[in-house]
């Protein structure tokens, strides 16, 4: 099964209210030094991993996010050096940082500045310059605040109804309450785990049935397709007239964080190219799917998704009676 996908180079922006920088450390040579280590600085963030992956799969790609303190001048300057234009308003208090150690295999977080949630004039000029941007690209893509605190949520409505209002593609990858409040101006596709439906009280469990009657419920509500990531399961996409799993092959993860940055980057990348909405999934489960093999949150190589994304099968979910409306 080939990935239908055009040769059109899709312009994209990514909302990023929250761009961390990623400071960790990781074993270094045993050359008689004990404390020995190597320290890599980073961009990251959910926004940020998301713009990495689009632009890696040929999207040009402009991030729209505040911008300030010595964690935003460094992250400014390596954004430019990974070729992502940037749109950045300033942010007076500056931005937030981690500190991860990895020496022991997995990533434990050391140290967390967490940023302060944004001024109300701060909030105008991300705003516009949001809105300037997502009206010239193929494709506006959501990224959720780290806290939620920092960005309102009736920010991300007013931003899917203006958008939306012209047409424009919007893919979303939020929780909670921000999920809510853009599903409610019905985005293109809404990207959420299954975790994060149960948190926010949409579904009662993590069984396909009741994930599947959360997602129509959603798209009831005005969303096009509904996008379920299950972790190590297939994901879920509910639309108004089927629901289908995502099948491909099984993988062994080196670093399980990323996979659902991945994913959506790969959804909207295609979506852009003028891919199917059924197409777009499944060149983003390839993305999530790959990135996860990988240390590098949202990383990957083109060439390889797209091969993957072949492999990603697409099967009709068998309904029971119950799942049926009306149904007995």
């Amino acid at each position: 099964m080939e990935q239908q996908t055009g040769t059109h180079r899709p312009k994209l922006c990514v909302l990023t209210p929250t761009p961390l920088l990623m400071v960790e450390i990781e074993p270094g040579q045993d050359d008689g030094y004990p404390q020995n280590a190597d320290i890599h600085l980073h961009p990251g963030g959910q926004g940020l991993w998301i713009a990495r992956m689009a632009s890696s799969l040929g999207a040009e790609v402009t991030v729209c996010g505040p911008f300030g303190g010595e964690a935003g001048a460094v992250l400014l300057h390596m954004l430019a050096e990974e070729h992502l234009n940037v749109r950045g308003v300033p942010y007076n208090a500056g931005n937030g940082a981690y500190v991860h150690d990895r020496r022991g295999g997995h990533r434990q977080s050391l140290a967390h500045m967490v940023p302060p949630q944004l001024t109300r004039h701060e909030l105008d000029d991300l705003y516009g310059t949001v809105l300037v941007e997502a009206l010239e690209a193929d494709v506006l893509i959501l990224a959720g605040a780290e806290p939620d605190r920092v960005l309102p949520p009736r920010f991300l409505a007013r931003l899917v109804r203006d958008v939306r209002s012209v047409d424009k593609l919007i893919v979303a990858d939020l929780s909670g309450e921000a999920a809510k409040a853009a599903a409610a101006e019905g985005p293109t596709v809404l990207k959420m785990s299954h975790e994060e439906l149960r948190d926010a009280g949409l579904a009662a469990d993590d069984s396909v049935e009741e994930l599947q009657r959360a997602g129509r419920r959603l798209v009831a509500q005005g969303v096009e397709a509904m996008l379920i990531s299950r972790a190590g399961e297939p994901t879920l996409l509910v639309t108004e007239d089927s629901s289908r799993l995502l099948v491909g092959p099984v993988v062994t993860p080196l670093d399980h964080q990323g996979a659902g940055d991945s994913m959506t980057a790969g959804v909207a990348v295609a979506l852009g190219r003028g891919a199917s909405v059924a197409d777009a999934a499944r060149l983003g489960a390839a993305a999530g799917a790959l990135n996860v093999t990988r240390r590098g949150l949202g990383t990957g190589r083109r060439e390889q998704i797209e091969r993957f994304a072949g492999r990603i099968g697409i099967e009709d979910v068998v309904e029971t009676a119950a799942d049926v409306p009306g149904g007995g």
